[in-house]
């Protein structure tokens, strides 16, 4: 079946939009599509998404994470094996990382990386017939945000919460932010990091982020209000 930008698509609909598009312009297509000689195919159910200039995905609620290539992810680091570390993302396999995946790593200079430490990382590699690999640089060979994160708390949620809260039109971190300080690192897979000052805070930014998958902008300002007044009260 034929289907349009906005319109909820289901497994073997295609869009023909997409693909004449991409006969003129360069165009990226992420997760739920699939490209074939004369047409983009739909792989999941969901509603079809496109972001300007030219990039397309299927928005759908799920929790199993199928790896992509270019998403920052945060994983567990289960295994050494030699030079490779095995890190849980949440996928149907382990990702690699190799230790000269960090920045400033050589031979001699080997990262500090222990089994349960959390990492978080960027996918370099994601196809089916090959095991996921991450880095923790980015194509500068710096490490920006990535890497190992000391201390904090990670919980896991949906794929769908993850991409609400990192929509800049969620008001959610902006209204958390301006009640206390905290540091949050989001991953595409489903997994959240967050660090704040006191034990309570970082329980208090976690529960107004799971509280935020099905409420409204107005919900979600309301909640945030709520939650800074509960621990100003047991401040003071």
């Amino acid at each position: 079946m034929k289907v349009s930008i906005g319109e909820v698509v289901l497994p073997g609909d295609y869009c023909d939009e997409i693909f004449s598009v991409g006969k003129k312009s360069k165009v990226i297509i992420g997760p739920g599509l699939h490209k074939e000689v004369d047409r983009v195919y739909i792989t999941k159910a969901g509603v079809l998404k496109k972001k300007n200039p030219n990039t397309y995905w299927v928005d759908n609620y799920q929790k199993r994470y199928i790896p992509a290539r270019g998403e920052n992810v945060i994983g567990v680091v289960v295994q050494k094996a030699g030079d490779i570390f095995r890190v849980d993302v949440g996928s149907s396999m382990t990702a690699a990382l190799s230790y000269l995946s960090f920045e400033g790593a050589t031979k001699k200079n080997r990262p500090d990386v222990q089994i349960g430490d959390v990492v978080y990382a960027k996918m370099l590699v994601a196809c089916k017939d090959m095991e996921p690999e991450l880095v923790c640089v980015d194509s500068n060979g710096k490490k920006g945000r990535m890497g190992i994160l000391s201390g904090g708390f990670v919980f896991k949620c949906s794929l769908n919460l993850v991409r609400k809260i990192l929509n800049p039109n969620c008001p959610l971190l902006d209204s958390l932010k301006n009640e206390w300080p905290f540091e949050i690192a989001a991953g595409m897979n489903g997994c959240i990091w967050i660090k704040a000052n006191t034990m309570r805070e970082t329980i208090a930014v976690g529960n107004a982020i799971l509280g935020a998958e099905y409420s409204s902008d107005e919900e979600i300002k309301a909640m945030c209000s709520n939650i800074a007044t509960i621990l100003a009260g047991h401040v003071s």
